[in-house]
């Protein structure tokens, strides 16, 4: 938030209007802090679980005394699931797979497996839009 200098001749508006500023950037910073709280408690919420891995790697971070608040997922793998693979794929561009099926062995399966890909199971991006959605409505009763 810009802020400038303000001169009126009576101190207490003065006053008054440096408190009020004040209080509307505290509500900023709150709703701002509230909304990466729940796209990441909602991102955690929607993650497939197997290992945990995926969920554990949803991390926030807060900048600017709360005006600025970063939510990332850390696993390599993320998009995939986001997204799905092979012939599931939904993201942007599909599939990028040079032959489907295809094989890979899994360590956790101790063999060798063929796949023609993996369904999308979204989880970040409808926690983002539910961040959107309580971002906008908080700011418009900020507003009034």
């Amino acid at each position: 938030m810009a802020r400038g200098r303000v001169k009126i001749g009576n101190r207490k508006l003065q006053s008054a209007v440096a408190e009020f500023g004040d209080q509307i950037l505290e509500e900023v910073r709150r709703i701002v802090v509230e909304t990466a709280q729940l796209i990441q408690s909602e991102a955690k919420a929607r993650a497939p679980v197997d290992s945990s891995n995926l969920r554990d790697s949803i991390e926030m971070e807060i900048f600017d005394g709360g005006l600025k608040a970063v939510v990332r997922v850390t696993a390599e793998y993320a998009i995939y699931v986001e997204y799905g693979t092979g012939i599931y794929a939904e993201g942007p561009g599909g599939s990028r797979a040079k032959k489907i099926p295809w094989s890979y062995f899994s360590p956790k399966l101790g063999k060798w497996v063929t796949t023609s890909g993996m369904p999308a199971q979204p989880y970040w991006n409808p926690a983002v839009d539910a961040g959107e959605r309580y971002f906008r409505r908080e700011m418009r009763r900020l507003g009034k």
